[in-house]
């Protein structure tokens, strides 16, 4: 069975798990696809998609995202009320406009640290997207190219700082491995 088919099936045994919406969040280190996938995903499913590169703080932000999308995007959803995508601008490297979100039933995150921490009990399908780093690495530079190339290191830390204390991956409903 697809992935896309598999996390669909989830979801729809899940009950909802943010107030009355299904949340689906599509997490694992960068390189792995999740970007992609929680494209097809929210296509499929016919929901809108967060992006965790829209909300991240910056280059050293990773932690700080985790609250940011709690506190303006899933508690809002949860209690019935409007959310709001507070975007970074990366080129200027300082907050970006504010982005509406509308959801109905449906709602899927996907990035570094979607399902981590106060998050994860908002996400009712919480899958992990896994590869060998080389090859995650060859990834996120092609779609990114030298800026991320200079942040690698640094990003990587922070994941794995990030996702060690939190048991990510082990909680995660669905792994995937996507380093073919």
């Amino acid at each position: 069975m697809q992935p896309v088919t598999r996390i669909l099936a989830h979801a729809a045994d899940a009950p909802p798990s943010c107030g009355a919406v299904r949340v689906i969040g599509i997490d694992g280190r960068s390189g792995s696809g999740k970007t992609s996938l929680g494209r097809q995903v929210a296509a499929r499913w016919s929901a809108p998609l967060v992006s965790m590169d829209e909300i991240y703080p910056g280059w050293d932000g990773l932690a700080d995202a985790v609250g940011i999308l709690v506190q303006h995007v899933l508690l809002p959803v949860s209690e019935g009320r409007g959310a709001v995508v507070p975007t970074w601008d990366w080129t200027a490297h300082a907050p970006g406009p504010r982005r509406e979100l509308a959801v109905g039933g449906r709602l899927v995150v996907e990035g570094c640290g979607s399902t981590v921490g106060a998050a994860s009990p908002l996400v009712g399908t919480r899958v992990w997207l896994d590869g060998p780093a080389p090859v995650r690495r060859a990834r996120a530079i092609e779609r990114d190219g030298e800026v991320f190339e200079q942040h690698w290191d640094m990003w990587a830390r922070q994941e794995a700082a990030l996702f060690g204390r939190d048991g990510t991956r082990e909680r995660a409903h669905l792994l995937f491995d996507t380093g073919a």
